[in-house]
């Protein structure tokens, strides 16, 4: 495996571990929250799902994919402000997913490799998914906590 599909291999790796993690801490942190409590639950264990196909897919080219998790989402200010904080910080990583998907889906095409390509097919869409839901997230909930504060 390339050293530089290897790289964003890594980075995805942990960006889906990351936002995996942030999106349960979400659900539960805001577990009155009706739609982000179940819906971050959902978007969560895709994106762990994507985590296990990424490091099957590395492990299968001899790549051992980093364990390590991330620091956690931190838990200050008043819930309407710590909604925002969350939501922002889910689609700022969505986004950052997003890219390496790219990235991959361009690496994967130019080397012609059918596997890595099967999965950025099966995952990105998904991870796009979780970028519009957090921005809806946003877009619907702003304007009311912001204007209550």
């Amino acid at each position: 495996m390339k050293d530089g599909i290897a790289h964003i291999l890594r980075a995805l790796h942990r960006g889906e571990r990351r936002l995996a993690r942030d999106l349960s801490t979400a659900a539960e942190r805001h577990a009155e929250e009706h739609e982000i409590h179940h819906v971050a639950t959902d978007l969560a264990a895709w994106s762990r799902e994507h985590a296990e196909r990424l490091a099957e897919l590395a492990a299968g080219d001899g790549l051992r994919l980093d364990d390590d998790i991330p620091e956690p989402l931190p838990a200050d200010g008043p819930g309407a402000l710590l909604l925002l904080h969350d939501l922002r910080a889910l689609h700022l990583a969505a986004t950052e997913n997003s890219l390496h998907w790219e990235m991959l889906a361009q690496a994967a095409q130019a080397s012609r490799d059918e596997r890595l390509l099967s999965l950025v097919s099966a995952c990105h869409p998904q991870t796009l998914r979780q970028l519009r839901w957090s921005d809806t997230m946003v877009k619907q909930l702003s304007p009311q906590l912001l204007t209550s504060l």
